[in-house]
C-alpha cells in the first residue's frame, strides 16, 4: 500500500499535514473525511526525489539521545501551552532531522489521531523509546500529569547524556594515543623491518629469538599489508559479537568491575543511573516493584541488572527496599544502601535518591578527570616499553656483530 504525504483542512480551516497509507488518493480522501478533514493535496512519498535505488544505512540515520531529549522537551512545552497532542507531534516531525525519527513521529501522530493511547503507540517503537520512557508517559496520561512527566524525562535524559559525554571525553586521549602507536608500529613493521632483515641476512648474523619474531611479523606485514585492515576490522566485529552474547557480556562486565582504573567509574556510573532512574519513576507514581524492573532493563552491566531484579523480587516478598539492597553490597557503595534506608524512614525517598544521583554524577565527573591524569603516565610507559622492545630487538644483532669484529 503506497504512503501519501498530504495536506488537509477541517471545515473551519484548521490545516493538517502528515503521512498516511491508502490504496489511492480517493481512498485517502475518504479516510480523512471520516476524521473531519478535507484533502487539499497529496503526493506519494516513494515518488519524491526517486532517481534510482535508495540505500538506507542505519548508522547514518540513527536517532541519538539528543534527538530524544529535544523531542521530550519540546513536546512538554507544547502540551503545557495547550496544543493538542496530534498537532504537537506534527510540528515535531517537521523539526526532526533524522528521517527514521520523522517517519516514526508521523506514524505515532496518525495513531493518536485515530484514538490510540500515546504511551501504547510509543511502545510500538522499542528501538526508539525505552520501556522506562513508555511507562512514565503512561503514568502521565493516566494521572493527567503528562507535562510534568515529560519534564522529568527530559531532565533524566539530560543527566544521562551529560554522564556519557564525560566518560567518552575521558576515553578520547588514550584512544588517540593507542591508535597512533598501533599505526606507527604497523608502518615500521611493513617498511623498516624488512630493510633491516635484508641487511641481517646479507651479513649472516645469528639473530636472537625476539629479533626473528619481529622480522617474521614485519615480513607478513610487508607481503600481506592489505590483510591488516581486514584483520583489525574482523577483531573489532568479533569483540562486538562476543559482547552481545550472554557469556561474552558477562565476561566483559566482570572485567570492567575488577579493572583497577575502570572499576570505580563503572560502579559510580551504574549507581548514578540506578538512583536517577528510580527517582524519576517513583516521583511520577510508578509502583516501586515496577520501577525497579524498569531500572533493571535500563542498566547496561549484567551484574547490576541481575542485582536490581533480585531487589524487586525481595520487595515482592515483603522486604523493605533498604534491606533488599543490602544483598548488593558487593557492587553498590554502602552510601546507596544507607541513604535508601534513610529515605524509607523519613518518607523522603524521591528527594534523597535525586540528591544521591547528583552526588554520584559529580563523583563520575571527578573520577574521569583523575583518570585522564593517571592514564597519561601509564600510556607513556606502555609506549616506552613498545619502543624499547623494538629498539633492543633490532639493535642487539648489530651490537653482537660489532663485538665480534673486535
Amino acid at each position: 500500500m503506497p504512503i501519501y504525504r498530504y495536506i488537509a483542512k477541517t471545515l473551519s480551516g484548521v490545516p493538517k499535514e502528515g503521512s498516511l497509507g491508502a490504496k489511492n488518493e480517493k481512498d485517502l480522501a475518504r479516510v480523512l473525511r471520516q476524521e473531519g478533514y478535507i484533502l487539499i493535496s497529496a503526493e506519494e512519498e516513494k515518488k519524491k526525489g526517486r532517481t534510482g535505488m535508495k540505500i538506507s544505512i542505519p548508522l547514518l540515520d540513527r536517532i541519538s539521545l539528543v534527538d530524544k531529549i529535544m523531542f521530550s522537551r519540546n513536546l512538554g512545552v507544547m502540551v503545557k501551552a495547550g496544543i493538542s497532542l496530534p498537532r504537537a507531534l506534527g510540528v515535531l516531525s517537521i523539526q526532526a532531522k533524522s528521517k527514521k525519527f520523522k517517519k516514526a513521529i508521523n506514524e505515532i501522530s496518525e495513531e493518536v489521531t485515530k484514538g490510540k493511547n500515546f504511551s501504547q503507540t510509543l511502545s510500538g517503537y522499542p528501538s526508539i523509546f525505552s520501556e522506562l520512557f513508555c511507562s512514565m508517559v503512561k503514568v502521565g496520561e493516566e494521572s493527567g500529569t503528562l507535562e510534568q512527566v515529560l519534564q522529568s524525562l527530559t531532565e533524566q535524559m539530560e543527566k544521562s547524556h551529560e554522564l556519557k559525554s564525560k566518560i567518552k571525553g575521558a576515553m578520547i586521549y588514550p584512544a588517540v594515543v593507542i591508535s597512533a602507536m598501533v599505526a606507527i608500529g604497523i608502518l615500521m613493521l611493513a617498511f623498516i623491518v624488512p630493510q633491516l632483515a635484508k641487511t641481517f641476512s646479507d651479513l649472516q648474523i645469528q639473530l636472537p629469538v625476539t629479533t626473528r619474531a619481529v622480522i617474521k611479523v614485519g615480513e607478513f606485514s610487508s607481503k600481506f599489508w592489505y590483510l591488516i585492515p581486514l584483520i583489525v576490522m574482523g577483531a573489532v566485529f568479533l569483540l562486538r559479537f562476543l559482547a552481545k552474547t550472554r557469556l561474552g557480556k558477562r565476561f566483559l562486565d566482570k572485567i570492567f568491575l575488577k579493572m583497577p582504573l575502570i572499576s570505580p567509574i563503572v560502579v559510580k556510573t551504574n549507581s548514578a543511573y540506578t538512583v536517577r532512574n528510580l527517582s524519576s519513576l517513583v516521583s511520577v507514581g510508578v509502583p516501586i516493584v515496577k520501577s525497579l524492573e524498569l531500572v533493571s532493563g535500563s542498566l547496561s552491566n549484567i551484574y547490576y541488572r541481575e542485582a536490581i531484579k533480585g531487589v524487586a523480587e525481595d520487595i515482592k516478598k515483603g522486604a523493605k527496599m533498604g534491606e533488599a539492597f543490602k544483598k548488593c553490597q558487593n557492587i553498590y557503595p554502602a552510601l546507596v544502601i544507607q541513604m535508601i534506608e534513610v529515605g524509607e524512614e523519613t518518607g523522603e525517598t524521591v528527594n534523597i535518591l535525586s540528591k544521591l544521583a547528583e552526588f554520584f554524577e559529580e563523583e563520575v565527573s571527578n573520577q574521569t578527570k583523575n583518570l585522564s591524569t593517571v592514564i597519561e603516565p601509564l600510556l607513556m610507559i606502555i609506549v616506552g616499553i613498545a619502543v624499547g622492545f623494538f629498539a633492543v630487538s633490532m639493535l642487539q644483532p648489530m651490537y653482537s656483530m660489532i663485538e665480534g669484529m673486535k
